[in-house]
């Protein structure tokens, strides 16, 4: 099995914040990310693609479009956005990097098989600060 993976970028803003909870139990549970103006990062996305390759081409996937593609339904919508505000996949739920990654595999699932017949989406890695990420693999979807 051969492993192809992508990084690319963007920047956004959330709140962590449940409204069924008091001002100060949210201020206990998130701290500074239930900031009432918000706070930014600079993310990291890492997709991996696993496969075998094509004998024709070589590839599990071809890069450029599977950059594109991430390009086109991931990062357009969340680069330089207010994830709880601005991004449809992300209405009505908690703005955390683990349900962000989840609603981010929903997209790009069934998206890369249409860029590749022999691969498939293996784990989505988000970087919320250089030391803080999570990991994806598409259980309990």
């Amino acid at each position: 099995m051969i492993y192809v993976s992508r990084k690319e970028h963007f920047n956004a803003a959330h709140k962590l914040y449940n409204p069924k909870w008091s001002k100060e139990k949210n201020e206990e549970v998130f701290g500074p990310c239930a900031n009432s103006n918000w706070h930014g990062h600079n993310f990291e996305m890492i997709v991996t693609v696993k496969g075998i390759p094509d004998p024709e081409t070589g590839f599990v996937v071809d890069l450029k479009q599977l950059s594109n593609l991430i390009k086109n339904e991931i990062i357009e919508k969340v680069d330089h956005k207010n994830l709880n505000m601005d991004v449809d996949f992300m209405q009505g739920k908690m703005a955390s990097c683990e349900i962000l990654v989840m609603e981010m595999w929903k997209i790009l699932k069934p998206a890369i098989r249409t860029i590749t017949q022999v691969g498939q989406l293996h784990s989505i890695r988000l970087y919320e600060t250089p030391r803080n990420y999570v990991e994806y693999f598409g259980e309990g979807v």
